[in-house]
């Protein structure tokens, strides 16, 4: 027999929000949705996953791209990583949003390099480390393992790791 756990939903449709990693979580979150530009640019003040989760299924506006380059991705990185720059002049030209795909990756990368800097405490050591090889991702960087969601999961388990002072 399978026991289910079922989740219960609080007053005004929210899930409550977890303490311990939960907040860690929201913290980052909260900071994933600055670097994207905040309420200015999102439309709404982001404050947990599920907020995020929509605007990305919405699709977000091209301007999220500067959030990227503000965080050090290079323009030929955002290029390879998450929309080539003859699509991304198109959809200006146009004034269209990003995919959702697009949206996702975008999302995914700035979650991903706004845990390595809390982790590494510095944005420039956070940046050194997402492009250098790792034996651990069979030589890797992690930025490119962070492509995918999965590889993303994997790049969190290492810098969880680092974090508690675990040989990563």
């Amino acid at each position: 027999m399978i026991a289910v756990q079922q989740c219960a939903v609080c007053e005004g449709g929210t899930l409550p929000r977890s303490k311990g990693l939960g907040s860690m979580s929201t913290a980052i979150v909260e900071q994933t949705a600055s670097k994207l530009g905040g309420r200015a640019v999102l439309g709404i003040t982001v404050r947990s996953q599920a907020d995020l989760a929509m605007l990305v299924r919405n699709r977000l506006p091209l301007t999220v791209l500067k959030g990227l380059s503000d965080a050090g991705l290079s323009d030929r990185e955002i290029e390879t990583l998450v929309i080539p720059q003859r699509t991304r002049r198109h959809r200006a030209e146009k004034n269209q949003r990003l995919t959702v795909h697009e949206s996702d990756r975008t999302v995914r990368l700035l979650r991903i390099q706004t845990l390595t800097e809390n982790t590494f405490g510095e944005t420039e050591k956070a940046s050194v480390w997402l492009r250098r090889p790792l034996a651990e991702l069979g030589g890797d960087t992690p930025l490119s393992v962070a492509q995918t969601e999965a590889g993303a999961r994997v790049i969190e388990t290492i810098l969880g790791k680092i974090a508690w002072g675990a040989a990563a």
